[in-house]
């Protein structure tokens, strides 16, 4: 493999010679690697996109050239650094932000040299960064008005999932139905509140934006000094309501237990890491933001959450061929982790709006 890739870096015009190659992160989704050069020149991450993820990949390097670009003129008119404030994307000798070698697309970046990532936020101050690096980064593209492809169909998308789950249902191909009917009543008693939420995306009263879509801490890039750089993992960048943003953030952010917790006890949604979130965000889009995404700015904790709940039962139902597992109902508890968090969520909903209210 290591062969492979050391000819894969050569169809890219990175700058000195290769010292080495080794592989980088777990690659839950991407396989990825840092490419070590000799002397001064830069390093750079080289990885190989997962074309089933995403199934055209030359659409999802387009969106990201064209968000870097603007990003880094953004960073540049506010005299700041766009090599380390910005990704910067790597072309081929051929021209091309990406190398195809059948089956596999191929990607290279700069490596921002002296960068940290972070995992978990285990911190009010790291809840508070991260909020930071996400609304900058949506700020930077306030302006930015090409349309985006569509990298993955129906992303947070909540009218495209009932569509999917009213199939699934309908199918039921392992008879599991009649075994969830309690946790598919969730689903269901909450279809019109979130059906409803989408039309305000539909009628355009809450903007399509950039989105980042993934918004865990571990995507946004700090120096040594703790501060935020930028956001990066840049694949599912798209057009989408801003709010998806800081909904899947929270979702992640405030959780007292783990996703797939069996002792429900634990779950919960703490609200000092909400308010340190949403303070962090709104201070770099609290002037970007219209009325109306302002008024659904908490809402979007439960959006993402429910969607969540919804996916996860559905894949459940499904089989449980989306999310890798380590036992038969590991998606199941999944599911009933998420619907504990969502509990918390819709009963701490008044105090997380008047903190948004208080916020702004």
């Amino acid at each position: 493999m290591l062969m492979q890739v050391n000819e894969i870096a050569g169809k890219f015009a990175i700058q000195g010679e290769i010292a080495d190659i080794k592989p980088l992160g777990e690659g839950f989704i991407n396989d990825t690697f840092l490419v070590r050069t000799v002397g001064d020149t830069p390093d750079y991450i080289l990885q190989r996109k997962n074309h089933i993820v995403f199934p055209n990949v030359p659409e999802m390097m387009d969106n990201i050239v064209r968000v870097t670009a603007h990003i880094k003129n953004k960073v540049a008119q506010a005299g700041g650094d766009p090599m380390r404030e910005s990704l910067t994307v790597v072309f081929t000798h051929d021209g091309l932000p990406y190398y195809y070698d059948e089956p596999n697309y191929w990607a290279v970046c700069v490596f921002i040299a002296g960068s940290v990532t972070i995992d978990n936020a285990t911190s009010l101050d790291l809840c508070y960064k991260g909020g930071q690096g996400i609304g900058r980064f949506q700020k930077m593209l306030a302006d930015f008005t090409s349309p985006l492809y569509e990298t993955i169909k129906g992303f947070h998308n909540i009218k495209f999932r009932y569509e999917q789950w009213d199939d699934t249902i309908r199918r039921d191909k392992f008879g599991l139905v009649e075994t969830v009917r309690e946790e598919i009543k969730w689903v269901e008693d909450r279809r019109q509140q979130m059906l409803d939420f989408w039309k305000l995306v539909e009628n355009g009263e809450l903007p399509m934006r950039v989105t980042h879509n993934d918004t865990k801490l571990s995507n946004i890039l700090f120096d040594k000094d703790g501060e935020v750089l930028c956001a990066i993992d840049l694949d599912t960048c798209m057009s989408s309501t801003a709010l998806n943003d800081v909904g899947d953030a929270l979702r992640s952010y405030t959780n007292t237990g783990a996703e797939d917790d069996q002792d429900l006890s634990r779950v919960s949604m703490d609200i000092n890491r909400f308010r340190s979130y949403v303070a962090g965000y709104l201070s770099e889009m609290k002037d970007a933001l219209n009325d109306c995404e302002k008024e659904w700015l908490a809402f979007s904790a439960i959006y993402i959450t429910f969607e969540q709940v919804l996916r996860f039962l559905m894949d459940y139902i499904d089989g449980s061929t989306y999310w890798k597992i380590q036992y038969p109902t590991h998606t199941l508890v999944r599911t009933q982790a998420q619907y504990k968090l969502l509990q918390s969520m819709e009963e701490q909903y008044p105090e997380m709006r008047r903190i948004v209210k208080e916020l702004l």
